[in-house]
């Protein structure tokens, strides 16, 4: 304790060391500070003392068993130790914390009167990178359902999905595990053959993480029928040629059987078949026929087929040009439409070129009768010149 003058000697001596002693106890006084850690980490608990006199400082757990005696150790855990004791300071630290080390720690100050202040300690839980449920598998034309969870936080996470830099709204539900938060955000998107491959991404934000970002990556996989496409070889094939084949495949799943065959026959006996490699040796007249590829998933079938027709060494085949028919229509179509209207022109000009000559041939005509006729008539046909000059 500490000492205490006595500022008056006219008090009586046992007066003045009551009073002492009671502004002694309340002058001392204890604080305690707030500290916020994440799960995992190391917190340090402080308890601030103001006039210490060498009075006795318990700390206890929320639980409130002490975990200190004046400095001496009175709980067997190891995670706490004392780091500091002074006449201003006591700070213990608590490694490896959870959440269930969470709540309120006593600094108690035992004087004449009992102080005690609380240091309140807070776990923050940052979340885990999310993970990605498919709730609904993706088919070309019908809708994936996809729901990204963060199972443990604290507070609860924000979580948004992304799709090419824009979020893609979803339904949010969150649920309460007691010291911690379990959220999730599930969307329901349609999807087509080209979304196969598609990059999404989930985002967890946290106070807990400094701006940045826990981010989930996902592709989508959209299963569709497969497509066929049989490669037809280049040019003409005459006896004694090689046919080769192949059948282009795809699809999700990939189909794994391809199989050939020959419409309303059997395959010749020399046909070879690699996957999607289908040959022939040594081609004849035989062969002539249609051939098919064919393949299936789980999810659809598809075929196609190609005729072969095999000549004759020495036949004189007219090569088709690669313009499709009607192009060619089209082409004639407009050559003979041109033609008529050239035909209807010409003789449109025709007519009017002849129809001016006979007009003009006339009028000559009549000015050679009145000539001869003024002729005939001598002075008469003089004089009626002049009237007719003038």
């Amino acid at each position: 304790m500490a000492f205490c003058a006595v500022w008056n000697y006219r008090v009586p001596l046992v007066i003045a060391t009551v009073a002492c002693l009671a502004n002694t106890a309340r002058s001392q006084a204890v604080q305690a500070e707030n500290v916020t850690v994440l799960e995992g980490g190391t917190a340090q608990i402080s308890c601030r003392l103001q006039n210490y006199d060498g009075s006795i400082v318990v700390i206890q757990n929320p639980r409130r068993q002490t975990l200190f005696f004046n400095g001496t150790r009175a709980l067997k855990d190891d995670r706490f130790q004392m780091v500091l004791f002074t006449q201003r300071l006591v700070r213990i630290t608590l490694t490896n914390v959870s959440v269930s080390d969470e709540g309120g720690y006593f600094c108690q100050l035992y004087t004449d009167a009992t102080h005690h202040q609380v240091a309140t300690l807070s776990v923050s839980v940052p979340p885990e990178t999310p993970t990605v449920e498919v709730k609904q598998e993706a088919v070309e034309g019908g809708e994936v359902e996809l729901s990204c969870v963060s199972p443990r936080s604290k507070p609860a996470a924000t979580l948004h999905w992304m799709r090419n830099g824009r979020e893609i709204p979803g339904v949010v539900s969150q649920q309460d595990n007691g010291k911690t938060f379990s959220v999730s955000n599930t969307i329901r998107i349609p999807v087509e053959r080209k979304d196969n491959g598609a990059a999404l991404s989930c985002e967890a934000i946290h106070p807990a993480l400094g701006g940045q970002k826990r981010v989930r990556h996902y592709r989508l996989d959209v299963y569709y029928a497969p497509v066929v496409r049989i490669i037809p070889p280049p040019g003409i094939l005459r006896e004694g040629d090689s046919l080769s084949l192949t059948c282009s495949v795809n699809g999700n799943p990939l189909p794994r059987n391809i199989q050939w065959s020959k419409i309303n026959d059997t395959l010749p006996e020399r046909a070879e078949i690699s996957g999607p490699t289908f040959q022939i040796s040594r081609l004849s007249q035989s062969h002539n026929g249609t051939y098919l590829c064919q393949a299936q998933n789980n999810y659809g079938r598809a075929a196609d087929h190609y005729t072969l027709l095999v000549y004759d060494p020495g036949a004189v085949v007219e090569t088709h040009s690669a313009v499709p028919y009607a192009v060619i229509g089209g082409v004639l179509a407009l050559l003979v439409f041109t033609v008529i209207c050239v035909l209807i022109v010409t003789i449109w000009c025709s007519v009017r070129q002849k129809g001016s000559y006979l007009t003009h041939e006339a009028s000559g005509l009549d000015e050679h009768g009145e000539v001869q006729e003024a002729f005939l008539n001598g002075n008469d046909a003089s004089q009626g010149k002049k009237e007719y000059l003038l």
